[in-house]
């Protein structure tokens, strides 16, 4: 797709497109050969969305406690409903629960539930079913990475350790006082609490139905859901489709009666349905192709803003020859972060001294990172055994498929080869695949990205403790756990970011099992007059259900 699209005339670029655009690849007989195409290949069908986005690339999962990734979040919002909810703002709402009261220590929160929050089988969303869903996330056997957000509970970490031998779940901090009344007692006070309760970890889901289906459950055919949206059906690789669900209980303000979601990562292929009409909304930041980022900044359906967010590399820490911190630094050393926005990412992205993003909920990271520095960087690798990079192992680089990715990995094969002697090649995979590439320590150095779940650096910092779900690097470190740890104990505010930026001099400086690159900007391409409820925020959350398509003038 890209070398066609490569082929077409600069002079097209500003001819106008089709539903008003103003932007087209003079495309158009292009498109009417390839789209029809495309679309019987997936065995499409006809019938039209109220409005149609591309979500980056396949779902992984609709198991709110087997998801990691963005786009299975985007759906999970959708379809589910925890305690409270994000607004268009990415704010903490009212959701499941109408109301709740705070204990004056800040430790023991109580829910009350709505009488009329209703599961699609019409059965009524219970404090049991919040209690049971959170005995799920945290029950060893489910394997959920997101796992650890749940520590926040009393003996929430003890019960997901079977190290620590506790297995009476009713000494665990959730509590159905009632089917309506939900306490939760939590260990220390965590002002970012009713975020949490937001997320995908702590979304509640239907135990009988889990347990009957197992892990067929989510399948249309059996998935019993809570939130604005029903999965009215699921094709993979053509499109997974959202029908307004007419038993939520805000249901009159959702706008939408039918959503699509195509599992497009190619970022032309993406551009193209936008320019044709088939897609009204591109909300993945890895959607826009690179070379285009110039000239469509200056589009009027072009939106940008910073959220919190970050792309870096993982290095294994678990087997040669990157479980070595001098290994991992040299690498970090020679990267030219300032090259790849300028020259690729083009969006206003800021290179990334730290992990954290400046500014996360008041915090600033500890200054300098590991900043660029080749001679220092050759130093380190012949320290290591390497010297000129003589006997350093091949190795590749692991990306999602994507032509950002793509283009990222192609410049660091160049900076790391000409800098360091090494030999590096490119390894792309399909989404669901690089994820369990990078799950299962399968690779030597991989792109990643975290976008913050709340406004807190916690969010970025807690996910690499030893054993972390999150982790994927197979790095551990006992200073870096306790000062976690220290700072979930610690209340005086200062005290605490002075914690994490010790622990993070620890992630980006000494240890370095990571590499910052730079600090996303969130980017949507939507026509304002005919797209509403899309709004920019720093978590860049962008709930479906407030969204709606405006009336035609």
């Amino acid at each position: 797709m890209r070398a066609a699209l490569d082929l077409l005339p600069r002079s097209c670029l500003d001819r106008a497109l089709p539903r008003g655009r103003g932007f087209l690849f003079c495309a158009g007989a292009w498109l009417s050969l390839v789209l029809p195409l495309l679309l019987a290949g997936c065995g499409r069908s006809v019938s039209r969305a109220d409005l149609t986005f591309a979500n980056g690339g396949e779902a992984e999962t609709l198991d709110p406690a087997l998801m990691t990734a963005q786009l299975d979040m985007r759906l999970a919002y959708a379809l589910f409903e925890g305690l409270t909810t994000f607004n268009a703002a990415g704010e903490p709402r009212p959701g499941v629960a109408e109301r709740w009261d705070i204990s004056p220590d800040g430790l023991t929160y109580t829910f009350h539930l709505r009488p009329n929050a209703l599961w699609t089988n019409g059965e009524r969303v219970t404090a049991p079913d919040f209690v049971g869903s959170w005995r799920r996330m945290l029950t060893p056997a489910t394997a959920a990475r997101n796992s650890y957000q749940l520590y926040y509970l009393k003996n929430g970490q003890r019960f997901n350790d079977p190290a620590a031998g506790l297995t009476d779940f009713s000494q665990v901090g959730v509590h159905a006082l009632d089917d309506s009344t939900l306490q939760v007692e939590l260990e220390h006070p965590t002002p970012f609490f009713l975020d949490l309760c937001c997320t995908s970890a702590l979304l509640p889901v239907p135990l009988a139905t889990v347990q009957h289906y197992g892990d067929t459950w989510t399948t249309p055919a059996h998935i019993v859901t809570n939130g604005a949206f029903i999965l009215n059906e699921w094709r993979l690789n053509d499109r997974l489709r959202l029908r307004r669900n007419p038993g939520y209980w805000n249901h009159a303000a959702v706008r939408l009666e039918t959503v699509d979601a195509l599992p497009i990562s190619q970022a032309n292929v993406a551009l193209n349905f936008f320019a044709g009409g088939t897609c009204d909304l591109l909300m993945d930041k890895g959607l826009v192709p690179v070379t285009l980022v110039g000239d469509l900044k200056r589009k009027p359906y072009f939106h940008a803003a910073p959220f919190l967010g970050s792309f870096f590399l993982r290095f294994n820490c678990s087997r040669p020859p990157f479980n070595d911190a001098r290994v991992r630094q040299a690498f970090s050393l020679v990267v030219d972060k300032g090259l790849l926005v300028e020259k690729i990412t083009r969006a206003g992205e800021i290179p990334a001294a730290s992990f954290v993003p400046p500014g996360t909920g008041g915090y600033q990271p500890p200054e300098p990172g590991l900043g660029r520095d080749p001679a220092r960087a050759r130093r380190l690798l012949a320290e290591a055994g390497f010297p000129g990079g003589r006997g350093f192992p091949p190795f590749a680089f692991l990306y999602n498929n994507g032509e950002q990715n793509q283009y990222i990995g192609v410049e660091l094969k160049s900076m790391f080869e000409r800098e360091l002697g090494v030999s590096m090649g490119l390894r792309p995979q399909e989404n669901k695949v690089y994820l369990n590439t990078m799950s299962s320590l399968d690779y030597d150095v991989a792109r990643s990205s975290w976008i913050g779940d709340y406004n807190d650096p916690n969010t970025f910092l807690d996910m690499w403790v030893t054993g972390g779900g999150n982790n994927r690097c197979g790095w551990s470190n006992a200073e870096y756990d306790g000062l976690i740890a220290d700072a979930a104990r610690e209340p005086d505010h200062a005290r605490r970011f002075d914690i994490f930026r010790r622990a993070e001099t620890l992630l980006v400086r000494e240890a370095a099992p990571i590499c910052p690159l730079y600090f996303y900007v969130g980017i949507q391409l939507y026509d304002g007059a005919r797209i509403g409820g899309v709004q920019s925020n720093v978590l860049d959350e962008h709930p479906i259900r407030e969204m709606f398509r405006k009336a035609a003038r």
